[in-house]
């Protein structure tokens, strides 16, 4: 297994979740889906606050710098930009730390492949959220968005 694979793989996944917040205007990080719930900016800072939960339990030297988004920032396009930025940049850390300690995630069973697994599978479930909540408010992606967040070869 080559070590280089494992930790691109978490930055394609990262620059994925990045390249769908860049086609959000700002004006629709409030959109809503028909059932409620997050909104589209509360969605991202949920992805940046789980980061930074696993950080905290795992591994809390890398939360120096970072900060959890509060509901009322949820809004700000930039700010979620550069945490997701910064906490994508811990996750990759931790992740390479754990692979290179024997595989293990403290708190997480049962190993650090799966960890990166969890997250990805977490944070997409997310962006298929966002994505309804986008159309489902009239705020629809350009298809060229919507085809490219499968497009992980070029991401």
């Amino acid at each position: 297994m080559d070590d280089n694979q494992f930790l691109e793989t978490w930055d394609v996944h990262n620059r994925i979740n990045l390249y769908l917040l860049d086609a959000v205007p700002p004006s629709a990080l409030g959109s809503l889906s028909a059932s409620k719930g997050r909104t589209v900016g509360e969605q991202f800072a949920h992805i940046h606050n789980v980061r930074l939960m696993w950080l905290k339990s795992a591994a809390p030297d890398l939360l120096d710098g970072l900060a959890k988004i509060e509901k009322e920032r949820a809004a700000d396009h930039k700010l979620l930009r550069r945490s997701l930025v910064s906490s994508g940049t811990a996750i990759k850390a931790l992740l390479d730390h754990a692979a290179i300690q024997g595989g293990k995630v403290k708190g997480f069973k049962p190993h650090v492949f799966a960890f990166q697994g969890y997250l990805i599978s977490h944070e997409s479930h997310h962006r298929g959220q966002i994505v309804l909540s986008l159309k489902q408010a009239g705020n629809v992606p350009d298809k060229k968005v919507l085809y490219g967040i499968w497009e992980w070869g070029v991401r």
